[in-house]
């Protein structure tokens, strides 16, 4: 069985330019600000980095097999865990990036914890975690009627890693073009 790590992804990221709306709320809400940048996980966990220029071209053919899109970041959602709650943006493109995870997570199959979910994959963008349905409700309101929807264009996902330390954080190793079949490497 390939190897898989919890310390690599695969994810679309909103351009830097959408993120200080995100992060202001991150910075509060959510305990994982520090580890991850804004991102709608696709594949979760992944092939361990040294493994990243094999998994690369099976990245950017299920990607060239999508074209760009449009997301809009409109409308906060919750989930609800054993003892707690997700609160999170949803990320209205659906279909599209349903269709580019399947794409991706077809070519590493045994990478599937993100479709093992109740109701299989739902894209989202976390910004928070919450104790209680109370507490979350309250976010949520609190939430919606300051926020003002971000819309942007898809064109790219990335491969991410992180080292094995505690506080390590996540970076971009590679990026794909959605509907073409180019690489680049490093943070955008």
């Amino acid at each position: 069985m390939p190897e898989k790590t919890h310390e690599t992804a695969v994810v679309l990221i909103p351009p830097r330019r959408l993120w200080r709306p995100i992060q202001r709320i991150r910075k509060l809400h959510d305990r994982q600000f520090e580890r991850w940048m804004p991102h709608v996980t696709l594949v979760y966990p992944f092939r361990p980095r040294r493994e990243f220029g094999a998994a690369a071209p099976l990245v950017a053919d299920a990607c060239a097999r999508v074209e760009p899109f449009t997301v809009t970041l409109s409308e906060f959602r919750f989930f609800k865990h054993r003892h707690s709650f997700t609160a999170w943006l949803d990320p209205r493109a659906e279909d599209n990036i349903v269709r580019l995870q399947l794409e991706i997570a077809g070519r590493f199959p045994d990478c599937d914890e993100v479709n093992r979910f109740e109701g299989g994959f739902r894209p989202h963008l976390s910004v928070g975690q919450a104790r209680t349905v109370n507490e979350v409700g309250a976010l949520l309101t609190e939430l919606a009627g300051e926020w003002h929807p971000l819309v942007f264009e898809a064109t790219e996902v990335a491969m991410i890693w992180r080292g094995p330390a505690t506080g390590d954080v996540f970076r971009v190793a590679k990026t794909m073009s959605l509907g073409a079949t180019s690489t680049s490497q490093g943070p955008r």
